[in-house]
């Protein structure tokens, strides 16, 4: 049986302190279509987002690397939990260096600014 859409935001309250409307998306329609599907994707992000390996910091940290070496909108969001879970500008600043190993000046200067925007308070998505 599928759990209750305030069951699946939890998560991410938890994890992000609010819900990403992209998320809210995707998870609402999943219950009104296929709330089968939605189980299954949401039960291999909480197995992959957290694996037994990894804190929470530095699944978010890699999580935050892959996402700005793809100048994907999303590595805000892990930036966020990374900052929420411990991380400091100082140790996102050194993930944002390691995505220039491999995407150049454009993945520096955007994990630049969300790093700057996540520190000073701007949680805004999008």
């Amino acid at each position: 049986m599928s759990k209750t859409k305030e069951e699946y935001l939890s998560l991410y309250e938890e994890l992000l302190g609010f819900v990403p409307p992209k998320i809210n998306h995707r998870v609402s329609l999943g219950l009104e279509v296929a709330p089968e599907t939605l189980d299954a994707v949401e039960a291999m992000r909480e197995k992959v987002m957290y694996p037994d390996a990894l804190d929470i910091k530095t699944a978010q940290m890699i999580l935050f690397a892959c996402l700005l070496t793809n100048l994907a909108p999303a590595a805000k969001i892990h930036a966020i939990a990374a900052k929420r879970a411990g991380a400091t500008r100082e140790e996102l600043h050194a993930v944002a260096g390691l995505a220039f190993l491999f995407r150049g000046l454009s993945a520096f200067n955007n994990g630049a600014q969300i790093i700057n925007e996540v520190f000073s308070g701007d949680e805004t998505i999008g």
